[in-house]
């Protein structure tokens, strides 16, 4: 997306993935990648799992949202220091809006408690969920979210979830933002036994498209939004931070869409 948006706008824009499993490098040579990313010349980067909290102690600086948030996606270097972002939040927001109109949002189970999840649960908060109750095999991460969401909206808005299925069987929707559905990571979030037709469920993994998640939930007629949505918008959002210039979301969506399913990206944000 970001290359082709770039040639179209007639910007000499070079992204490069920087894989940490396919270089050999452990999670602790972030800093250093950082650091050699800077003095090449790199105008920015974008983060994701599973740094987009650690990312945090190594900058210089965090926009509004991404102290909020406590996430960061997006890295922009800028003179001398470096600046955190976080364009997730806003990515699944305006994806929803777009796609999910009317969906009940009394009461939503959020899949995970990690970077990604932290942005949807903002994202979920600002378009008024009632209730949040969120879910991670981590228990500390779900405390903590949680508490920082109630701090943030001065009302005990978000719950934690103890019990998957029990979670699932009282919420009006749900969200996976944990990376069990993608290539490396195969499988649901969720048993198809706790699937129920007046839930929607929206799933952030993007490659692939139709998660096994997702495939479940149609089958049992459930209302289904897939990751792309968030992936399009983020990167909307990102592009004008690392270039300074607005792309057009129609053509990003048409440069997404015309990546094949086997192009072995990464598929969460």
């Amino acid at each position: 997306m970001h290359m082709a948006e770039g040639a179209r706008l007639g910007i000499d824009y070079a992204y490069s993935l920087i894989d940490f499993d396919a270089l050999g490098l452990p999670a602790e040579a972030l800093e250093e990648v950082l650091g050699e990313a800077a003095r090449r010349g790199f105008a920015g980067l974008n983060i994701t799992h599973p740094f987009k909290q650690s990312v945090i102690p190594h900058l210089d600086f965090l926009s509004t949202d991404a102290g909020a948030i406590g996430a960061v996606n997006t890295v922009v270097f800028e003179a001398a220091r470096t600046v955190g972002h976080n364009t997730d939040c806003w990515g699944f927001a305006e994806s929803f809006r777009t796609e999910m109109q009317g969906a009940d949002l009394s009461r939503v189970l959020l899949l995970g408690a990690g970077g990604a999840g932290r942005a949807v649960a903002y994202a979920l908060s600002e378009l008024g969920a009632n209730q949040i109750e969120i879910f991670d095999l981590d228990a500390e991460r779900s405390n903590g979210l949680a508490a920082r969401l109630n701090s943030r909206s001065g009302s005990r808005r978000a719950f934690v979830a103890r019990d998957v299925e029990e979670a699932a069987a009282a919420a009006s929707g749900i969200v996976n933002t944990t990376p069990v559905g993608m290539a490396k990571y195969p499988g649901t979030p969720i048993p198809a036994r706790a699937m129920r037709p007046d839930l929607w469920i929206a799933d952030i993994i993007y490659f692939p498209a139709e998660t096994e998640l997702l495939r479940a939930a149609a089958a049992a007629g459930i209302r289904t939004m897939s990751g792309r949505g968030m992936a399009i918008f983020q990167a909307v959002k990102a592009f004008e931070l690392i270039t300074g210039r607005p792309p057009d979301l129609d053509a990003m969506s048409r440069h997404f869409d015309s990546v094949p399913e086997n192009a072995g990206l990464p598929g969460i944000d």
